[in-house]
């Protein structure tokens, strides 16, 4: 068996082994570690844990996810009433001052936009809403607004990556300019890559990170 097939037959397995996705309808390509996810699913959180399942496998260079969320006509929703639990769920969210998030949805497909100071706020939004009644789809445009200095970043992230057992100290170089990271170099797996990123966001004044590293 070629190393091609061998990695698509282990991301099938892992899609039949997450309990949360129903797999039947999903196919699976594999190419020099570039896997492509087709078909569909029944529900926008099921998409997302195909991706996070297929993620999960060793040799898994990149993931190409073009997979269709088909709703049964039980689960779907107007956008007025996806909009309205959309904003019920962020509610809880904006007893912070400066957390501004906002809302659009056009067919069942979610917006959001706004500003907010952590990362970790951006993707519970976007967790939040991922599991809502009639959601197809999410595009995550919020922005951060941290207000601390960004002077040693590149330091604090490097010690922070030292101190975890996942990384070689020789393997990952980071730098930053204002509040941009660069992550450059070499880990071992795509979740590797993954736990470096959001190593590097949780470093106060961090509002981008480039994930340039290489999975060897």
């Amino acid at each position: 068996m070629s190393p091609d097939h061998d990695l698509q037959k282990a991301v099938l397995e892992e899609l039949g082994w997450e309990p949360s996705v129903t797999a039947a309808h999903i196919g699976v390509t594999a190419e020099g570690g570039v896997v492509c996810l087709s078909g569909h699913v029944t529900s926008f959180v099921q998409k997302h844990a195909a991706e996070l399942a297929t993620r999960r496998i060793r040799g898994v260079k990149a993931v190409v996810e073009d997979i269709r969320v088909r709703l049964p006509d039980g689960d779907q929703r107007n956008d007025d009433d996806i909009a309205r639990a959309a904003l019920d769920r962020l509610a809880w969210h904006e007893t912070d001052r400066d957390y501004h998030v906002t809302v659009k949805v056009e067919k069942g497909w979610l917006t959001l936009s706004g500003q907010v100071p952590w990362n970790f706020q951006r993707e519970d939004a976007e967790s939040d809403l991922r599991g809502l009644p009639g959601v197809v789809g999410l595009d995550n445009q919020i922005t951060l607004t941290p207000k601390v200095s960004v002077g040693n970043l590149s330091d604090d992230i490097t010690h922070a990556l030292h101190r975890s057992w996942f990384f070689d100290p020789k393997t990952i170089d980071v730098s930053a300019a204002g509040g941009v990271v660069r992550l450059a170099g070499t880990v071992q797996s795509l979740h590797e890559k993954q736990v470096a990123a959001r190593t590097a966001w949780a470093a106060p004044g961090v509002t981008m990170v480039e994930n340039d590293l290489a999975v060897v």
